[in-house]
């Protein structure tokens, strides 16, 4: 399964290999074959980055999922920071059932996502309100992400493990634990979107 919102830039990826690789038969252009083999290259890799498999969603209604794939970059606080390599799946899900209270996007750099200067990179915000307490998840744009999609709007009700939206190319996923909840990750896990358990319902 193809992600959502991705069909058209592969359709124009596709279209630019194709349109380079009948060129480069009638006219056998160096320049003609490095770009074609430069938008197939890119066209496959994209096909591969924009998957988006099906996922058995984990736990039960107390427990709270990994928005993200990745690794834990670190838990500070209330913060679980997801950091998102090229290889994972970059869409993102709702960590619990809720109503979504706002969103925001906020302009801003492309550091590399695991660096300390990413504080200042392009981000967007979700405010979840679950009956267990708000969770923020600010998806957080990359060196290489350069457009966070979102399939939710304001009010809109969610389900847990529900595909909220993807970030391109690479970049990370904060996500705040509501107080009365035990954080069950450390540092350097590895965590699946929707299926891993970061957090447990304790108390509320």
């Amino acid at each position: 399964m193809i992600a959502k919102g991705c069909s058209q830039i592969l359709s124009i990826l596709a279209i630019i290999s194709f349109i380079s690789g009948i060129i480069y038969m009638v006219y056998h252009g160096v320049l003609v074959l490095i770009l074609f083999l430069v938008f197939t290259v890119f066209t496959v890799f994209s096909l591969f980055f924009f998957r988006d498999p099906e996922r058995h969603i984990g736990g039960d209604d107390q427990d709270m999922v990994s928005p993200a794939d990745g690794i834990v970059m670190s838990c500070t606080g209330r913060r679980v920071s997801i950091f998102m390599n090229l290889s994972d799946i970059h869409v993102n899900r709702a960590p619990f059932d809720g109503i979504v209270k706002c969103i925001k996007h906020e302009p801003g750099s492309y550091v590399p996502a695991f660096k300390k200067e990413s504080e200042n990179n392009e981000r967007n915000h979700i405010l979840l309100e679950s009956v267990y307490g708000d969770v923020l998840i600010t998806q957080i744009a990359g060196v290489f992400a350069r457009r966070i999609v979102t399939y939710i709007t304001k009010d809109s009700k969610v389900v847990k493990g529900e595909r909220i939206g993807m970030i391109r190319y690479g970049s990370r996923v904060d996500v705040t634990v509501p107080r009365g909840c035990d954080i069950l990750v450390s540092d350097g896990d590895k965590v699946r979107c929707g299926e891993t358990i970061i957090a447990r319902v304790v108390e509320y």
